[in-house]
């Protein structure tokens, strides 16, 4: 019979899943030399994080003004808004092929080459490329091509980030693990606070997203020379563990990740364009935007801890999920005079929400080969089926000129979530018999 997990289950830091633990050899630490070598490694991983959110939030702070400038037709948004999140599901499952073959650090330095380019191309003007359904030649293109390639290359990141700091750093996974993860929010949090004021101050939107690009190229110059130092070994995939495409434990626990990450995405996509459609003007919808993802922070934080103390995690999953879904739909038909309740309540449960969905990777699973299967699974199909949210959001207010229906939606994707977050937090491992 599966035993109650350990309250240290999850928050050991030695449970950072490793998307290479099925290599032969076993994938060796960065070489970086002496002691102060390994800390500029660490910032170089630290400031990758911070980059893998902002073309989200950014591009949702000043989407009112986009749609406006660059005439783009009501299509383009809905894709815009559900390419980048897409591609995070498609492109997951190459992660770990790409890095057998040429290494991890020069497959996330390709990776950061590619967003530093995608976010520079994401604001140009191609004018001898016209798009069906606009008005002219102008900005679509190089939007839609620059989102694309934004997606692809955070994919490939958020794979292999945690595998290098499970490597690099054996002796301080809680603090690079905390430092990391807050990087990654923290990415959010500026796209999402900085982009309107920067429109303020130079009066263009496509400045106001190219500044985007220099963080990017910043930490691309910095990690050159730690990437081209190594010197990239064949390996080979040796498959261990369960079958997790067979475990109903896995499916809930994917599917539970679909459901949050349908209500997340769609946070960074749409919750500033709503605020502004109801009234907020842009520079506070942006403020209220990084309040929200502050606040996933702190729920991030301790969300892990807590779930990890329970017998079983039906209980957190269940209210987590509700809190999310009920403070989405708020946001949008709440009263106004408290919207900073609603984002603030969304923001706790979706940070929560986030974090135990990950935690069950380690609490369902009984070793770290299984981990792996089950985080792959969850990446590839929790983000390629979660992108739906963000395209649903923008079928509808095409549908209906409001975002009214979008609130009863995440009504009722939070209320699913809470049923498969109950199903999903039973004390059941995958690969257990008939599980």
């Amino acid at each position: 019979m599966a035993g109650k997990p350990r309250p240290d289950n999850l928050v050991h830091p030695d449970n950072l899943v490793d998307a290479g633990i099925d290599e032969l050899p076993a994938p060796e630490p960065t070489r970086v030399g002496r002691r102060r070598g390994l800390v500029f490694l660490g910032l170089c991983l630290v400031l990758i994080g911070l980059n893998l959110r902002t073309v989200f939030s950014s591009f949702s702070a000043v989407l009112p003004e986009v749609t406006s400038q660059a005439a783009l037709p009501g299509w383009a948004l809905v894709v815009l808004t559900t390419v980048p999140v897409t591609l995070l599901g498609v492109f997951a499952p190459l992660a770990p092929a790409l890095a057998r073959r040429f290494g991890a650090e020069r497959v996330l330095l390709g990776a950061m080459a590619v967003l530093t380019a995608g976010l520079l191309l994401r604001p140009a003007e191609l004018p001898w490329l016209p798009v069906a359904g606009a008005p002219g030649p102008g900005h679509l293109p190089a939007l839609l091509a620059g989102t694309a390639a934004c997606g692809a290359a955070i994919a490939l990141c958020n794979v292999l980030l945690p595998g290098l700091v499970k490597r690099d750093f054996p002796h301080r996974l809680g603090l690079m693990g905390g430092l990391y993860t807050t990087a990654i929010c923290a990415s959010a949090a500026l796209g999402a606070g900085f982009t309107y004021p920067l429109y303020t101050a130079t009066g263009e939107w496509t400045l106001a997203l190219w500044f985007w690009a220099l963080p990017a190229a910043v930490v691309l110059v910095l990690f050159l020379p730690v990437a081209v130092r190594q010197h990239p070994v064949r390996h080979q995939a040796v498959r261990k563990g369960v079958n997790v495409w067979r475990s109903a434990v896995a499916w809930q626990v994917t599917i539970f990740m679909v459901l949050q990450a349908m209500m997340s995405f769609s946070v960074f996509a749409w919750l500033a364009p709503i605020l502004r459609e109801r009234g907020v003007d842009g520079a506070t919808a942006g403020l209220i935007v990084s309040a929200c993802i502050v606040l996933q922070m702190l729920g991030s934080l301790f969300a892990p801890a807590l779930a990890a103390r329970f017998g079983d995690q039906r209980t957190i999953n269940t209210v987590v999920a509700l809190m999310t879904g009920g403070g989405f739909a708020l946001s949008i038909f709440g009263p106004l005079e408290l919207i900073w309740v609603w984002a603030g309540l969304l923001g706790l449960g979706q940070g929560s929400l986030t974090a135990v969905a990950l935690t069950l990777i380690m609490l369902r699973t009984r070793d770290g080969h299984t981990a792996a299967h089950l985080s792959g699974m969850m990446q590839g199909v929790g983000y390629g089926l979660g992108s739906t949210g963000t395209l649903m959001v923008g079928q509808l207010h095409q549908a209906t000129g409001t975002f009214t229906a979008a609130g009863i939606l995440f009504l009722a994707v939070g209320l699913l979530a809470a049923v498969f977050g109950y199903r999903a937090g039973r004390n059941r491992f995958v690969g257990d018999p008939n599980r």
